[in-house]
């Protein structure tokens, strides 16, 4: 009961500074679109059989690229819901642009990195052949609407690092055209997926690029520049929003907290800043602050997902 009344009071507090407006608007924002994971039900059980506990991890679980049969029931539903204006929902998909080659990176020994568009990658999957022609029939008919979550959703420098280093968990992922087997956390907070972390300089001075790589080629797949960008888990630093700013990003998606990373004392850690809807940056980009979620994986099956979205929902309202 205390648990349930803190969140509703932390939910209400979250809403308090930044824009305001009467009119009921409802945003939905869907993230990692494009990007990999479990690549089928075969290496599902196959890992499961060897051990792995992928069925213990939701992103292992639940997460892979959306088929063609998704797309076309995801799209029936927001065509078929309306406002009261007669206007169907819109999803506003975050997308990931490209995902590693592995069979370029295998040739080169793992001493150099190489991407494909996610589309290349569509292509390469049972019952995707068709995906992204249905993609572009859903923006067309205006209930899908992507925007820019990244160039991969992968740290680069540090799973290449451990693929030199003969990782066996990243081996044997690798094997299966995978980015890892586990999304939890070691070295790296969230298994190798926080793209913009950065452990020394030289790391950092690779993540300008991989935002301008990223952005070009969203322009070159959609045939538009991202008018938004959220970073992947949440990491990234103000150096990032100046080159969103130059590439023509205007608003930063997010949650409350950013995790932007730091060295101490040859120790890694975050530095936590707090937004809010509507705040300004020294850029003029404008933060998009999330105030309610709907992650049934995520937030464990004994949580009344709908009615915890609905409550975060009545308290934005």
């Amino acid at each position: 009961m205390l648990f349930k009344l803190k969140k509703t009071i932390i939910s209400h507090l979250q809403n308090l500074p930044g824009w305001r407006t009467r009119k009921k608007i409802v945003v939905i924002e869907s993230d990692d679109w494009g990007s990999i994971r479990m690549p089928s039900r075969v290496v599902y059980d196959k890992l499961l059989k060897e051990g792995y506990a992928v069925d213990l991890d939701p992103f292992m679980k639940v997460d892979n690229l959306a088929t063609e049969e998704d797309l076309s029931l995801l799209f029936e539903v927001l065509s078929s819901t309306k406002d009261s204006n007669g206007r169907s929902v819109v999803i506003t998909a975050n997308t990931i642009v490209a995902n590693p080659d592995f069979d370029k990176i295998r040739a080169a020994d793992f001493r150099e990195y190489f991407y494909e568009p996610f589309t290349t990658t569509l292509k390469r999957y049972p019952d995707h052949t068709n995906s992204f022609k249905l993609w572009k029939e859903g923006i067309a008919a205006g209930v899908f609407h992507p925007q820019f979550h990244g160039r991969e959703h992968l740290n680069v420098d540090r799973w290449l690092l451990g693929l030199q280093q003969n990782d066996k968990m990243l081996r044997h992922a690798f094997d299966h055209n995978m980015i890892s087997i586990s999304s939890e956390p070691n070295e790296m907070r969230f298994g190798y997926m926080e793209a913009l972390d950065h452990f020394s300089p030289e790391e950092k001075e690779t993540k300008p690029q991989v935002i301008q790589e990223g952005l070009k080629l969203f322009k070159e797949i959609f045939g538009y520049d991202s008018r938004s960008f959220i970073a992947c888990c949440y990491v990234w630093d103000k150096e990032i929003e100046s080159v969103l700013h130059q590439g023509g990003v205007k608003y930063i998606q997010g949650v409350v907290q950013q995790l932007s990373p730091a060295m101490e004392n040859g120790k890694h850690y975050f530095k936590k800043s707090l937004h809010y809807i509507g705040q300004e940056n020294a850029q003029n980009q404008l933060y998009l602050t999330r105030n309610a979620y709907f992650e049934p994986a995520l937030m464990g099956p004994d949580t009344d997902h709908i009615g915890y979205c609905l409550q975060r929902m009545s308290a934005a309202f």
